[in-house]
């Protein structure tokens, strides 16, 4: 036979103690971990991107509004005389925009580092410019 069971005495809870005032959250930063799971996991997709992207050797603009800009600044500098461009002379001046566009990212990447920031800003773009001179930075 099983001894009998005592009954506990109902305790009054006790009163907390008043917290601190919260401090005030950032606007459009979602407390909780799902906000959390959410970022980590988006990080992670953009990291994976960005490794598919380094790895790879195609072009990173398409080739048909590239090619419309490419004879469109033509047109303008040409006054208007339309000149046929070759398959050929349109990938070599994509690719070194596209170089261009690259080597001046990185580097104002590195100046947005340099001045604690991850966000690239456009000032960190124009100070790469100008950093650069004339002949790197297209005056």
């Amino acid at each position: 036979m099983d001894p009998p069971r005592r009954s506990r005495k109902p305790q009054t809870p006790k009163r907390r103690t008043a917290s601190p005032t919260p401090s005030p959250r950032r606007r459009g930063a979602p407390a909780g971990p799902s906000f959390r799971r959410r970022s980590r996991h988006r990080r992670s997709l953009v990291l994976k991107e960005i490794r598919n992207l380094q790895k790879s050797t195609h072009l990173l603009l398409r080739k048909a509004p590239f090619s419309r800009l490419a004879r469109e600044i033509c047109v303008k500098f040409t006054r208007g005389v339309d000149f046929s461009w070759q398959a050929q002379a349109l990938m070599a001046l994509q690719e070194a925009a596209e170089a261009f566009l690259i080597h001046l990212f990185e580097d104002a990447y590195l100046l947005s580092l340099h001045a604690g920031r991850v966000t690239l800003f456009p000032k960190d773009v124009q100070l790469a410019r100008r950093i650069r001179g004339i002949e790197e930075g297209l005056g």
